[in-house]
């Protein structure tokens, strides 16, 4: 019997696990870190051994494979004791892959992967197709496969999934940009990273599709380097030789496989960032199959993506707006870009090696004031203050909110759209978004 180790208690792990008992694998998981109820109590629920809080080597080093979950760097002093006797090392996706001949439709990029995701499946399922959705978001892919198992799966890939993926084929590749994110995983070589996102049509055969936003510069600098096979779909901004998906005099346009057209202002996702989205989506919706009224209809339903641009209330006749998963600079941009009001900028965490001075003119031009929410805002205070805005630092999202609560004024905007991972000071974005979202709503219970 094969012995299969998983790293990492959460979501990806304890599916990896599932599939792996499911498959006759001698399994065991074990967390550096802590272990959540949910997850423990359904390791036992299948009589998975674990353990937390540790790694023991003499139950680890003995392993035939390890599946990996995404958060753990290659850093790790186990990750590098396991690599250096050779142990191969994959990712759960790769794993679970290996067990289902589902229909991959696939979506990575820096920025608007989980909102693509979403609404690809919404779609698809909305089409009648029995789909499943996974990666980053939704139930993880291996527990599907082991319980489940769809026909079409539409799964959310960042680069440390894809980092560790070696045979798994996308039938659809989605790359909707490449900017510069989690530098600080990849030794600060940007090169690197885009090596990791460009792994997304790595095994693809002339009878896949590569949907990709050709106005990206990095993806048109690269996509000679990787000999792609697949059919090249690719979608700009405005009609241009070549994209099969575009705006023209204001109509959402797809052409092929089948033609799809839609007035722009329809759309449900509104922004420019939120249209490259909206295209990728439909072309990948249309690739597999669906039909072009039921496109158009989800596109003008969809509701969107918590922590995205999320509209949380109005105070005082102050929007305030959650955009927790801007979790780099590009997505701050697009958010910005996208309101219209002076702004009161939420910005900080977890530094991934940002290059802040792309959103500086746009923080110039919309921003009020800047709060500052991090442990450490030394590289906010040297890239921000000689702007001549307000700024305040705060270290807890209450006295964030308070700061915002002081500074804003009857027709701004704050935006919670930091830039930054979030581990400095909570759990994971979606805490993060939560505890904004709860104490903006505190705050109006309190002055309204």
């Amino acid at each position: 019997m094969s012995r299969i180790v998983i790293l990492g208690g959460g979501e990806s792990g304890w599916g990896a696990a599932v599939l792996a008992q499911k498959k006759g694998y001698d399994v065991f998981l074990s967390d550096a870190g802590h272990i959540s109820d949910k997850y423990k109590n359904l390791l036992n629920q299948y009589h998975i051994p674990w353990e937390d809080g540790n790694h023991s080597e003499n139950l680890i080093l003995n392993a035939d494979e390890v599946i990996k979950s995404p958060g753990i760097p290659n850093t790790a002093p186990i990750v590098r004791k396991i690599m250096q006797i050779g142990i191969p090392i994959i990712s759960e996706i790769e794993f679970a892959g290996r067990y289902t001949h589902a229909k991959m439709v696939c979506i990575t990029g820096s920025n608007g992967k989980t909102t693509t995701t979403s609404l690809t499946y919404h779609i698809l399922k909305t089409a009648g197709y029995n789909v499943g959705l996974a990666g980053n978001i939704g139930r993880s892919l291996a527990y599907q496969v082991a319980e489940k198992d769809y026909d079409y799966y539409v799964i959310e890939l960042s680069s440390f999934q894809l980092d560790n993926m070696y045979d798994f084929k996308a039938d659809v590749a989605v790359l909707l940009n490449i900017t510069p994110d989690h530098l600080d995983r990849y030794d600060y070589n940007m090169q690197n990273y885009v090596d990791a996102k460009m792994r997304i049509v790595q095994n693809q055969t002339p009878e896949d599709a590569f949907v990709y936003w050709m106005d990206d510069p990095i993806i048109q600098k690269e996509l000679h380097k990787y000999g792609i096979q697949s059919r090249l779909c690719p979608f700009s901004e405005l009609k241009k030789a070549g994209s099969i998906g575009y705006l023209e005099d204001g109509k959402y346009e797809l052409e092929y496989p089948m033609p799809v057209n839609l007035e722009q202002e329809r759309l449900a996702l509104q922004g420019k960032h939120n249209l490259y989205d909206s295209l990728a989506a439909g072309i990948s919706a249309n690739i597999v199959g669906v039909k072009s009224e039921v496109i158009c209809q989800c596109l003008q339903d969809f509701q969107g993506v918590e922590h995205r641009l999320e509209k949380v209330t109005t105070i005082n006749g102050v929007l305030y707006v959650n955009d927790s998963k801007a979790t780099n600079v590009d997505a701050c941009y697009y958010a910005l870009d996208s309101i219209h009001t002076p702004v009161v900028l939420i910005i900080g965490g977890k530094d991934k090696g940002n290059d802040y001075s792309e959103i500086i003119p746009m923080v110039k031009q919309k921003c009020r004031a800047l709060v500052y929410l991090g442990a450490d805002n030394t590289k906010l205070h040297d890239n921000f203050d000689s702007l001549g805005i307000p700024v305040v630092d705060t270290s807890s999202m209450a006295d964030c909110v308070t700061e915002c609560h002081r500074l804003a004024q009857p027709g701004d905007t704050v935006l919670l759209s930091p830039c930054c991972a979030s581990f400095d000071l909570f759990h994971n974005m979606e805490e993060r978004g939560m505890m904004f979202k709860d104490l903006v709503k505190k705050l109006k219970d309190i002055t309204e």
